[in-house]
């Protein structure tokens, strides 16, 4: 079984992690899961992002992150390093907030990039 990181390549915001808190005691995730943070090939722009729960996978690299579980294949590090997961609640946006230094083009929706 791999090791925990100790230095988390993708950062939780206190916002996010309030939310996922509220995720996580609401609908009752067993504890053998973690935040599941990823990419997949699709979106305006290309890539799509990952966020949600899930177990831990063979290819997986598991970190904590502001006191949040979080797994991530090893593979899509190189589009995530130095990624910021935010919560935005204000009254014209909702919802979870990427901030990607590795994104060369993002989409207008914010969940869709190019690398």
């Amino acid at each position: 079984m791999a090791e925990v990181m100790t230095n988390a390549p993708v950062n939780l915001t206190d916002g996010a992690v309030k939310q996922l808190k509220t995720i996580l005691s609401a609908n009752e995730i067993p504890e053998n899961h973690g935040l599941r943070i990823g990419v997949k090939g699709g979106g305006c722009s290309g890539f799509t992002y990952i966020l949600g729960f899930d177990v831990k996978k063979d290819n997986d690299q598991e970190f904590v992150s502001n006191g949040i579980k979080v797994f991530m294949e090893k593979s899509h590090g190189i589009y995530l390093l130095g990624m910021e997961v935010d919560f935005q609640d204000g009254l014209s946006n909702r919802g979870f907030s990427f901030n990607n230094p590795n994104a060369t083009d993002s989409c207008g929706c914010g969940t869709s990039f190019s690398a």
